[in-house]
């Protein structure tokens, strides 16, 4: 593959596993505006954000905008936070990765098989949500999630009427094998109830047991 690295420093220096794999790539800095022309002629554009995740985004913003070359970024662990699917980047890396597993994220920027199932969207109570595009929607507007975010609202609307303990959640939405107490679902359950603005009510509050969804408006359904 050719790879354009938008960096301000040796590719090699945001992501050393790109000197131990076969592809040409050409470096140009953060701050440059690409003309669509230019950057079409790539396989895929590397965005260094390992020392700058502000840059990143402002460069990966302007790219979103003006080509549609497959964008991955690099950013250090402690700014995986700040990625969102605004970005409009098709994945992250962290420095540290492996030659396979950067060769892997590569081809998968390719895009899918013309062959592939579509994903059917999970649809309650004016949700609607498309995880193959990872996109929710209400009544139309489109969502600003975070990736927890996403999952937690995902998880829910596809359990309408349900009651989750926050153990449950946890062990569902950030795994098993997640160490964080149950404090963490609180915090993002309340971020997402304020995105959710005036029907931040669909998640509702159990008191003594934890969070369900659509909870009044399937109980209102029953009793029409």
């Amino acid at each position: 593959m050719e790879l354009l690295c938008l960096t301000d420093r040796d590719p090699a220096d945001s992501l050393p596993a790109l000197d131990l794999l076969p592809h040409e790539v050409r470096t140009s800095p953060l701050s440059v505006d690409l003309p669509d022309s230019f950057a079409a002629r790539f396989d895929a554009i590397i965005v260094d954000g390992s020392l700058d995740a502000r840059r990143a985004r402002t460069a990966c913003l302007a790219l979103r905008d003006a080509s549609e070359t497959p964008r991955i970024v690099v950013l250090s662990e402690a700014a995986l936070t700040a990625f969102t699917r605004e970005w409009g980047a098709g994945d992250v890396l962290l420095p540290t990765a492996s030659p396979a597993e950067v060769e892997l994220r590569l081809r998968l920027l390719e895009g899918p098989p013309a062959e592939t199932a579509s994903t059917p969207a999970v649809q309650s109570a004016g949700v609607v949500i498309d995880e193959s595009s990872f996109t929710a929607r209400l009544f139309g507007r489109t969502l600003d999630l975070t990736y927890k975010e996403f999952e937690l609202l995902h998880f829910l609307a596809a359990n309408p009427g349900r009651v989750f303990t926050r153990e449950q959640l946890l062990g569902e939405v950030w795994g098993t094998d997640y160490f964080g107490g149950t404090r963490t679902v609180d915090v993002h359950v309340r971020r997402l109830r304020a995105k959710l603005e005036d029907h931040e009510g669909l998640i509702s509050t159990v008191r003594g047991v934890g969070y369900g969804f659509a909870r009044s408006r399937l109980d209102q359904e029953e009793t029409a």
